[in-house]
């Protein structure tokens, strides 16, 4: 998971310090997968590459979708080209973290 984060991470930019959400998207055809057990691996994978370290998480956001039964808004080039392969696979959004005070 993690070399496949580094192809879109950009080369020589470090890791952020700052608190992040992550929003993951898992396409699959047919596989099924409880969507709880989705985040955590790709939290530990991401840690040293695209954060510091996990516990700058704070909120996450998982869910997984039939890649034959959906409707996108404002599809990105990288989700384009997961939507045109033929297998299953996962969209990640880092973002900066919602404010903490809020609920």
């Amino acid at each position: 998971m993690r070399k496949a984060a580094a192809q879109y991470w950009p080369a020589g930019e470090l890791p952020v310090a700052e608190p992040v959400m992550l929003t993951i998207t898992f396409f699959y055809s047919s596989a099924l997968i409880d969507v709880d057990n989705i985040p955590k691996p790709i939290s530990d994978a991401l840690k040293g590459l695209v954060y510091e370290d996990d516990k700058q998480v704070t909120d996450v956001l998982c869910r997984k979708r039939n890649r034959n039964v959906f409707r996108i808004k404002n599809i990105s080039s990288v989700l384009a080209d997961g939507l045109n392969r033929s297998n299953e696979f996962l969209y990640i959004v880092v973002n900066e973290a919602p404010d903490q005070e809020a609920i």
